[in-house]
């Protein structure tokens, strides 16, 4: 009897186990068709790829190299980006923050590059903190958030993560140039301790480098005052 009695609690445990990790397949897979819907173009024009892989891309996306020059490519991801954030949006209203235990790795980071590339940081943000405390999604994606929030408000970053350009004139020719730079951290100094924390594995200065900006300090009057 007290046999029985055991097995039946494993049973029921390993049940409850179950049914709170089963994964939403179909969520899962229109969550990944909305994820390399926001990739791949970002992907083609990353420094880092490849021209094989952005042969491969061409193929996959069906366009042409002509129609993804610089400017085109922008508009042709702003267009994604509008139609994903709708859907999304949907997602959320019906599951809230479609997380790792609903639809597993990395497919939880999908809703995540939507609401980054969107202007809707602001308004979902407390929906992102709340995933990243519940281990739904990496932390680092939450403090690339932050950031990018607090960049985007004219504030100091914390993690070093966010780029910006001015353009400028050069003193010496006249003429005009850009400026990239790692945007304003605050308190700099610590700056790779608190990335280490949070689960970042490169320095600022290696995610500089990997940006192709070289890493100086700047504080925001500094950026303000460039012309």
């Amino acid at each position: 009897m007290k046999k029985y009695l055991l097995n039946s609690i494993v049973l029921l445990i390993f049940g409850l186990t179950q049914s709170q990790t089963r994964i939403d397949q179909n969520l899962k897979n229109e969550l990944n068709i909305i994820l390399k819907s926001d990739q791949i173009l970002r992907e083609y024009i990353d420094s880092e790829t490849t021209e094989n892989r952005k042969v491969e891309i061409l193929k996959e996306t069906g366009y042409s190299k002509e129609e993804l020059f610089q400017d085109n490519v922008f508009m042709i991801l702003k267009k994604r980006d509008s139609i994903n954030l709708v859907k999304v949006e949907k997602i959320i209203a019906e599951y809230g923050y479609p997380g790792k235990s609903l639809v597993g790795e990395p497919t939880n980071e999908a809703t995540w590059y939507v609401i980054q590339h969107s202007n809707e940081i602001p308004k979902y943000f407390p929906l992102i903190k709340e995933a990243a405390n519940k281990s739904e999604i990496p932390f680092t994606l939450f403090a690339m958030m932050q950031d990018r929030l607090l960049t985007s408000e004219g504030k100091e970053q914390i993690y070093g993560t966010q780029g910006g350009w001015k353009k400028t004139t050069n003193k010496e020719t006249g003429l005009a140039e850009y400026l990239r730079y790692i945007s304003p951290i605050k308190d700099p100094e610590s700056v790779n301790e608190r990335r280490k924390k949070a689960g970042f594995t490169s320095t600022v200065e290696e995610n500089a480098k990997r940006m192709e900006i070289v890493y100086k300090v700047y504080s925001l009057d500094e950026i303000n005052n460039i012309k």
